[in-house]
């Protein structure tokens, strides 16, 4: 098994570090120019750059991030990387220039590779081994695992410095930790790491506590008749509190006090002054919306998802998983409510719903159980052939286009398929850095990734 985790972990990094998305989108670039003015500056401030993004925060007479500093903090070792690397500043640039575009393009690729993409391969292999632990079948935990990072707009999102696919990724370890934690050993590691996992995705996206309220308490649930309990309640409080003091570092760099956030001070967008940041009351039209309407509909960017409610439902009949299905079906309600629930719940340029991609890491746990009780070959025959297209889709949209303009009528074909990947507007590393055709690029990503697959395949069917 230990060759298939392997495997698995380096075609999803390959696969999210290979392709690219645009370095100038204001929502991703926002959080780079706070991670240049923190390494090369030594403040918070994006003054410089306010002309250039319309996603701004304004205290007295400075510009900030008005984002979770989650993102910008993981990018910080990918500049100063590549300024000690290439000797260049941002200040060796005119803001918005074509040199500048480039710099800001090196660091935002770096910084998804070593961060988004990472945490993708390891979420990856994770719902791969609890797969293969709740069911005992590897084809299952397989199913899972290239359903979830290859299968989704998790993919997609893997190659930006949004915090989607870090919080679905974060959602999953800090599941696997906890479960691990039940039935095995080493018991106070695991602790700390999902309280860290689930405290980390706070920093990255503020309203993720909700949903990880629910992982965490299922994990106090779990430990209620331990002898151990109190111990590794506090080594579990004791992650997430650590995991939040660089938030509270940001912030006193920041603003001067550990208790502002860039949300408070956001400018341009006044529906965030409404109920809590944005947040109101979940709409039922919008959930529908979420799931099955065209324009942003789930199940059109993510068809092997479709899948996940049987398995979650099959989960709920097996007593050794039903606590474990219902914190899965409880977090991904959490994560949907609450998009349906802000005031800007389509999310502007997105392919797909992008606010409920955290709800996809509870989701694919379903996967791997509705694929180990598939008992006919015709079955799991179409259940693969769901999966292919799946992943066909998300190779479109992670080379060619994660951010469809809104408007668009059928975004999945109008603003991917038919549009710049048909085009061959794909953003690849050969045919940004090396010259290369994008379509050449896009052949070499195939020409390794298809043969992995079927590698991996193969090897499951026979374990």
């Amino acid at each position: 098994m230990s060759r298939i985790r392997a495997v698995l972990f380096a075609l999803v990094w390959f696969s999210c570090a290979w392709f690219g998305s645009w370095e100038r989108n204001d929502n991703q670039a926002t959080r780079m120019y706070a991670a240049i003015a923190l390494v090369e500056q030594g403040d918070a401030t994006i003054d410089r750059y306010a002309a250039l993004t319309i996603d701004k925060a304004v205290f007295g007479n400075h510009v900030y991030l008005d984002k979770a500093p989650g993102m910008t903090l993981m990018a910080l070792a990918a500049v100063a990387f590549a300024d000690a690397l290439t000797g260049e500043r941002a200040v060796d640039h005119i803001a918005g220039s074509p040199d500048f575009d480039r710099y800001l393009r090196l660091r935002t690729r770096l910084a998804a590779a070593s961060g988004p993409a990472l945490l993708t391969a390891i979420a990856a292999v994770l719902l791969f081994d609890l797969g293969l632990e709740l069911t005992g079948s590897a084809g299952a935990g397989l199913f899972a695992g290239l359903g979830y990072a290859l299968g989704t707009p998790v993919w997609g999102w893997s190659t930006t410095l949004f915090g989607h696919a870090v919080v679905a990724d974060l959602y999953m370890i800090a599941i696997w930790a906890i479960w691990r934690g039940m039935h095995g050993k080493r018991s106070v590691g695991l602790a700390l790491l999902a309280g860290a996992s689930l405290g980390w995705a706070v920093v990255v996206e503020h309203q993720a506590v909700l949903a990880g309220a629910v992982i965490a308490g299922w994990a106090a649930w779990q430990l209620r008749q331990r002898a151990d309990r109190d111990r590794l309640l506090v080594m579990g409080i004791a992650g997430g509190i650590a995991a939040l003091l660089p938030l509270a570092a940001y912030n006193l760099i920041a603003f001067g006090t550990p208790f502002r956030i860039g949300y408070a001070g956001v400018v341009g967008w006044e529906g965030m002054q409404q109920g809590l940041f944005g947040l109101g009351m979940p709409r039922l039209a919008v959930l529908r919306a979420i799931l099955v309407g065209w324009q942003y509909g789930l199940i059109w960017v993510a068809p092997v998802l479709v899948l996940a409610p049987f398995g979650l439902w099959l989960g709920l009949r097996d007593p050794r998983s039903r606590s474990l299905a219902v914190t899965a079906i409880a977090a991904a309600v959490v994560v949907l409510l609450v998009n349906a629930a802000y005031v800007y719940w389509q999310g502007g340029n997105t392919t797909g719903p992008r606010f409920a991609i955290p709800a996809v890491a509870p989701l694919a746990l379903g996967l791997a159980m509705v694929w180990a009780q598939a008992d006919h070959r015709a079955l799991r025959l179409g259940m693969a052939a769901l999966l292919a297209l799946s992943i066909a889709i998300n190779a479109g949209i992670a080379s060619a286009e994660i951010f469809a303009p809104p408007g668009t009528a059928f975004p999945v074909w109008q603003a991917v398929i038919a549009g710049p990947f048909a085009a061959g507007a794909l953003r690849t590393v050969p045919s940004e850095w090396f010259g290369w055709t994008p379509w050449a690029g896009f052949a070499w990503w195939a020409g390794l990734a298809l043969p992995a697959i079927a590698w991996l395949v193969w090897t499951a069917r026979r374990a």
